[in-house]
């Protein structure tokens, strides 16, 4: 049987209290004489029955929803299918293990980075040593020390941007998409429930009519109506909560890969300017003239 989907609140928050009979509070009227009888009244309003009753609701509510996700599992039950919302979850649910894949690829770049720069700025430190302590090598040296130092501090540029990048993402996946996939997993629990007082409706309505099943098949329909009404009004919220994820995420991604994009370019781009300005000074140094020590070999 298909009928609209809308979400679901968790089964608890479905249980209504009904009042049941409870032992009497006695009162007296008048003063007993002796020898004489005492009238006595009852009064039901006793919060322990009444307790009572709701669990015992509860239980046969839970018993219920366990029936039908049982048999829906063994292939011997109908369901609820919303042919616009739940194709839509399956998206989202799948889109959410995407972007959560990106994200921590996006981390162990970050963190690869990181370390990148550090042997770089390492590396720009003993160049810079080897210059000073190498007279016949201080241009060469002093040039990679220049390298390396500029391409570090470049690195972590590029760190911050990548982090920014998880931070945000992470925060898409993990906070905004998540909530929104407890929601279905509440509005599953709910069509569940609803799908139960379906199925025990569909059964009275199968069996004869007498005496004995008209008040229950009538107390069915009333709860087979108030379950419906509740996963209506679910279904809703959660049809227009995804929408507006799906918008939300549409622009934070935008920007946010706008924002990658960028930091990648500009530090592609000053890469390339500082080395080409690099190279070109080696270039103009190796080939300017310049008066070399003459060797042991000149000498002697």
């Amino acid at each position: 049987l298909q009928d609209a989907n809308s979400n679901c609140n968790h089964a608890d928050n479905d249980v209504t209290s009904c009042p049941a009979e409870a032992p009497p509070v006695f009162s007296f009227e008048g003063t007993p004489q002796k020898n004489e009888s005492v009238v006595i009244q009852g009064n039901n309003n006793n919060p322990a029955t009444e307790k009572l009753e709701r669990v015992r609701k509860w239980s046969i509510t839970r018993y219920k929803c366990a029936r039908q996700a049982l048999s829906e599992k063994l292939g011997r039950g109908s369901r609820t299918v919303d042919l616009d919302l739940e194709p839509r979850l399956e998206l989202l649910k799948d889109d959410r293990q995407r972007y959560d894949h990106m994200t921590k690829l996006a981390q162990t770049l970050a963190n690869q980075l990181t370390q990148f720069s550090v042997t770089q700025k390492t590396l720009g430190d003993a160049f810079a040593d080897l210059s000073v302590k190498t007279p016949t090598l201080h241009v060469e040296f002093g040039l990679n020390a220049e390298a390396q130092r500029f391409l570090s501090k470049s690195n972590e540029t590029l760190t911050t941007a990548v982090n920014v990048f998880t931070s945000d993402m992470n925060t898409l996946v993990n906070k905004t998409i998540e909530d929104t996939m407890i929601n279905a997993k509440q509005y599953e629990a709910g069509r569940i429930q609803y799908d139960a007082y379906r199925v025990d409706l569909e059964e009275l309505n199968l069996g004869p009519r007498d005496p004995e099943t008209l008040p229950k098949l009538e107390q069915a329909q009333r709860d087979f109506q108030s379950q419906r009404e509740q996963y209506q009004r679910i279904r809703e919220d959660l049809s227009v909560k995804v929408k507006l994820l799906q918008e939300n995420k549409v622009k934070v991604l935008h920007q946010q890969l706008f924002l990658l994009h960028t930091a990648v370019a500009a530090h592609s781009l000053s890469c390339q300017n500082f080395l080409q300005k690099n190279v070109q000074q080696v270039s103009e140094r190796l080939t300017s003239p310049a008066v070399d020590a003459p060797s042991w070999l000149e000498e002697s």
